[in-house]
């Protein structure tokens, strides 16, 4: 016989003999309860004639609820109750028996005070192994290193749990944090609770740990950089777990624990998610993302491979980013697979036979020129990619089921050329949806931390040659969420989408940039100077989400507003020149934004 196939009979050989012996041992405390010194020879002979019936009442019982062949995790809860049930049977059954013998083996009490004792013995000898294993899949105390986690909740729990049973893990949890006072004094794990915020300096002096983990997984931005700040003045590493954005596919684990960054320090978002109503359109659809190598167009499409959608294609101009998000979903497939579609939104034929090819059911429209800056000096780019490229991804949409344009804050009362573009698309959008069968609606949010020329990318270069990070004014506030923040909320809000309007994504409250700046030069390794720069063109001290006409209104979801959309007819843009002088098609841009100049009718509103 293999040593693998002996090695695992022995293991299920075993709980067997310990509940044959825990019968054995049970039956005989109730039988010497009972007759004590009296205690004769055929009183013994009926003890072991029932000690007999009860073996094999028991492992016939077990067998059949595959106690003995694997079914239950050792010392689990389920194999806890498979056992209490196999000995609560066969106790009942026993005490039948032992009526029917003319003389009965053993006192009538003796099988139920027999098995209660049995039934303890069993329980014991199976927690007594399983601390067993527990102590020996601890990590090794020589050369793991001593942390404490802030969170006693569910994240903390998980990674608690991932630390301990893990020899080979580089940590060993030795105490927890937790600002609940009723988790005060409380163990898990064998790990003590040993206070609150306020109790990390001592905490870290009594345990001799140097590492603090923060394993809340969604917590507001005052409690990061409130424990973060007293385990440095302590000198203690700081160390954080994901947000549960970022965590979609697994539970939090040791492997997930990462330096903090300037995302974790600008707090984080809980999203409730209806995954039924998201695979309800995506699983099983022909799905289409323009601007798949952005950093939206990605996050979009690896999240959206996790519906298993029939098809997924992702459409760029820029093949290296194509090659980049194609990688980050599959790491072993090739640039000739049909998934990835190198193509430009300004050539409309070639955008035309795509659809007419591929017959893409659902399309998230990602593809757009985004930096203020740039766009202010070249309106006419704005134009022939933000618009008349998203015109030509609508022109060409005919036979989809749901179109979602991914729009921006900058579109509510905007004042830049890429406000009054992307303004612009949600119009055409609207307009689109009046005429055509399926759903046509966009998504607007924020700044997005960790997207391509953010000014959290800015920062990071600026911080990384030494500074000066450059901030426009002291008082400038933005909206911020993270990309897998924004991305799942994107997803959520076209599966409660109306035809025609625009949703609008909650992003919490506005941070001040000098904020953002002053949190990464903390983390910086050395002394970064923050200079103040002024206001650009076109640029607002305060963004909003909501124009001064729309009203925040939330039917349907905590986090995503619905307001309506007037339309813009597609044949207004055909009057614009792209290569006219910049400012006076910046002002042609404008109007074009003025929703009272082609407002709708009344009883019109888009559906």
């Amino acid at each position: 016989m293999p040593l693998r196939s002996w090695t695992r009979g022995h293991r299920r050989l075993l709980p067997a003999a310990v509940d044959a012996a825990a019968w054995v041992a049970g039956l005989f405390a109730a039988v010497l309860m009972r007759y004590g010194a009296d205690l004769d020879r055929r009183r013994l002979a009926g003890f072991l004639l029932a000690s007999g019936l009860a073996i094999v009442l028991h492992l016939a019982f077990g067998h059949a609820r595959h106690l003995y062949r694997g079914r239950y995790p050792y010392a689990s809860f389920e194999e806890v109750r498979a056992v209490a049930g196999t000995a609560a049977a066969t106790a009942a059954v026993l005490l039948v028996l032992d009526v029917l013998f003319s003389r009965r083996p053993v006192p009538a009490p003796a099988p139920f005070v027999g098995g209660a004792v049995a039934l303890v013995l069993m329980l014991t000898v199976r927690y007594a192994q399983r601390a067993r294993r527990q102590r020996r899949r601890r990590p090794d105390q020589r050369t793991a290193i001593p942390v404490l986690l802030f969170g006693a909740g569910e994240a903390g729990s998980l990674l608690l749990r991932s630390m301990l049973h893990d020899p080979n893990s580089r940590y060993l949890p030795v105490g927890l944090l937790d600002d609940d006072p009723e988790k005060r004094r409380l163990h898990m794990l064998g790990v003590p609770v040993l206070g609150g915020r306020d109790d990390i300096p001592g905490a870290l002096a009594r345990t001799g740990a140097g590492t603090l983990v923060f394993a809340v997984a969604n917590a507001d931005a005052e409690l990061v950089r409130a424990v973060r700040d007293r385990a440095v003045q302590a000198g203690a590493t700081f160390k954080v777990v994901p947000s549960m954005s970022e965590l979609m596919d697994h539970q939090v684990a040791v492997d997930d624990i990462r330096d903090v960054q300037v995302t974790d320090l600008l707090g984080r978002h809980q999203i409730e998610t209806d995954l039924n109503a998201i695979a309800g359109y995506l699983t099983g659809k022909r799905v289409l993302v323009t601007g798949a190598g952005g950093s939206i167009g990605s996050e979009l499409c690896r999240q959206i491979h996790r519906f298993q959608p029939a098809e997924l294609m992702m459409l760029d101009r820029d093949e290296s980013a194509l090659q980049a998000v194609q990688l980050s979903i599959n790491p072993l497939a090739k640039l000739d697979d049909p998934a990835v579609i190198l193509a430009d939104l300004r050539d409309a034929e070639r955008i035309r036979d795509i659809f007419r090819r591929r017959r893409p059911e659902v399309v998230f429209h990602a593809a757009a020129l985004k930096h203020l800056a740039l766009l202010q000096n070249y309106p006419g780019e704005a134009l022939k990619t933000n618009v008349l490229g998203t015109l030509n991804v609508l022109d060409a949409a005919a036979g989809v089921e749901r179109f979602v344009n991914i729009s921006t804050d900058k579109a509510a009362d905007p004042t830049s050329v890429l406000g009054y573009s992307k303004r612009i698309t949600e119009r055409l959008t609207a307009w689109t949806a009046g005429r055509r069968p399926g759903m046509f609606l966009s998504v607007r949010f924020g700044n997005v931390l960790g997207s391509r020329g953010s000014v959290f990318t800015t920062f990071s270069a600026q911080i990384a040659d030494g500074g000066p990070v450059t901030v426009t004014h002291p008082d400038v506030t933005r909206y911020f969420m993270t990309t897998q923040e924004a991305v799942h909320l994107v997803i959520q809000a076209a599966a409660i989408g109306r035809d025609g309007e625009a949703l609008v994504l909650e992003m919490g409250e506005p941070v001040r940039i000098a904020e953002v700046a002053r949190q990464m030069v903390q983390l910086a390794r050395s002394p970064v100077e923050i200079r103040y720069t002024g206001l650009r063109p076109g640029e607002k001290l305060d963004e909003t989400l909501f124009g001064a006409d729309e009203h925040d209104q939330r039917p349907f979801h905590p986090l995503i507003s619905h307001v309506a959309v007037p339309p813009l007819e597609a044949a207004q843009l055909f009057r614009i020149d792209p290569g006219a002088d910049p400012e006076q098609l910046i002002t042609q841009l404008q109007a074009l934004t003025n929703w009272r100049a082609t407002a709708l009718r009344p009883g019109s509103a888009a559906r």
